[in-house]
């Protein structure tokens, strides 16, 4: 059975990006603030090395959200490829979540974003099939991991808890009504807590 995983940077107000979302501010103003144990900050020790093991874990395929994808809004009016350079981390299919039809983008290593407007349900489907039984991850943002909670199909969850307080932006659990998960693993560094969590009938 697919495995279906699920990983976020929140910050304990429950936000996993800051306000106001641009070009120049991709995870909201404040928002890199959530990710300094992955991204360089001096701090970092051996937890956030095991975590950052758990993030970049091969999957066999991807879903994420448009507003993830790019700042491109409405048509796609120019050829925006993602946030990530000629090669994204991801090395296998990713299913973006969008109004606005678009012939798929294949990049360098792997990585091909197809672009899927009939909702969430229909990307999952597209990427169990895609996944081949390797795995898929939810990647976000908080709109498509609300779904994807919302449909039941994460089985892992893990959340990277910073000590960090955003006041607004883009908050992971408004509206998620029950949270049927138990925590397996803790790990905590000076720049977050990281808490790994089992759906109660994931096994």
């Amino acid at each position: 059975m697919t495995d279906t995983t699920c990983h976020m940077s929140i910050s304990l107000d429950g936000f996993v990006a800051g306000p106001e979302q641009s070009r120049d501010h991709p995870l909201g103003k404040r928002g890199q603030e959530l990710h300094g144990w992955h991204i360089g900050d001096p701090r970092a020790t051996e937890a956030d090395e095991t975590a950052d093991g758990w993030l970049m874990r091969p999957r066999g395929a991807y879903v994420m959200g448009r507003n993830m994808f790019g700042p491109v809004r409405g048509e796609w009016d120019e050829a925006w490829e993602g946030w990530w350079g000629a090669e994204p981390p991801y090395h296998a299919p990713v299913f973006v979540l969008t109004r606005y039809a678009r012939e798929p983008v294949g990049m360098a290593g792997g990585t091909t974003f197809h672009f899927v407007t009939e909702g969430f349900d229909a990307a999952y489907a597209r990427a169990l099939e895609a996944a081949g039984g390797r795995g898929v991850d939810i990647a976000g943002g908080a709109s498509t991991v609300r779904q994807a909670l919302g449909a039941g199909v994460i089985d892992e969850l893990t959340l990277d808890i910073a000590p960090v307080l955003l006041g607004s932006g883009e908050r992971l659990f408004d509206g998620v009504e029950t949270f049927d998960f138990d925590p397996v693993e803790v790990l905590h560094s000076p720049l977050t807590t990281h808490i790994r969590y089992r759906r109660r009938d994931a096994g």
